[in-house]
């Protein structure tokens, strides 16, 4: 219904050989993957460096809200911690169980910002924001009216980590989100990957928190703490969304 949705093996996968699955989009974006010679590895960069940025902030860390499912990776790396899973595609949540040994019975088929906007107040050490469609992140998940409500769901120590998808400099969508998320949240950081060239669409982490945010840089598997531009605020009454 939203995505064409492919699953393919390989024996190779970013130059290292090995036993691979993967989850990928029609615009080739990559969901998730895993190593079918060890399921417990965290194959991709971008998980293992929010979870860093989640256990060393708060150990002890409860509750966690996850908008997009893909394969379910950073939610089966905490089966002992109450996580909730929206997920707007009811064939992605299908394909993570036939395909990649997803089994927590966690998922919300349905809409990430109507989700979370039922669920209480202060409830959530963190919200995780790692939802796709074929233009980027849904722009209705960036405004400043979903960055407040969040924050209404965290609870004092709460912090909200977004994966997205852009180039570092001059990304028009990248910096407005960026400037939106502030206006929110008092501290944030911004973390990418490197790349050959600025022009690179990478992975682009966000983090935002009413407390101070620390990272130890050896553990962020290769992202590397950026300053993003500014840019226009986004708000629910943008033409995008009328």
């Amino acid at each position: 219904m939203f995505n064409e949705i492919a699953v393919y093996d390989t024996n190779q996968l970013y130059g290292e050989m090995g036993k691979y699955r993967f989850l990928q989009f029609s615009d080739d974006a990559m969901q998730g993957a895993i190593d079918l010679k060890d399921l417990s590895r965290i194959v991709l960069e971008y998980p293992r460096a929010i979870i860093h940025l989640m256990e060393y902030n708060n150990p002890s860390f409860e509750n966690l809200f996850i908008i997009g499912h893909g394969i379910g990776t950073i939610a089966s790396h905490y089966p002992d911690r109450g996580v909730t899973v929206a997920e707007i595609d009811e064939k992605v949540v299908e394909l993570s169980k036939l395909f990649f040994k997803y089994r927590k019975d966690n998922v919300i088929v349905g809409d990430g910002r109507q989700i979370l906007m039922n669920e209480e107040s202060n409830s959530y050490d963190y919200i995780i924001l790692d939802a796709f469609n074929k233009k980027g992140t849904p722009l209705h998940l960036t405004t400043t009216e979903f960055f407040e409500m969040t924050r209404e769901k965290l609870n004092s120590r709460g912090a909200v980590i977004m994966n997205l998808m852009g180039k570092i400099k001059n990304d028009k969508l990248i910096d407005a989100i960026h400037s939106t998320f502030r206006e929110t949240y008092v501290y944030s950081k911004a973390f990418s990957l490197p790349g050959a060239d600025e022009s690179d669409i990478r992975n682009i982490i966000v983090i935002g928190s009413n407390r101070t945010i620390e990272f130890q840089a050896r553990e962020m598997a290769g992202f590397l703490e950026i300053e993003l531009g500014q840019g226009h605020i986004i708000v629910d009454s943008d033409p995008q969304f009328l």
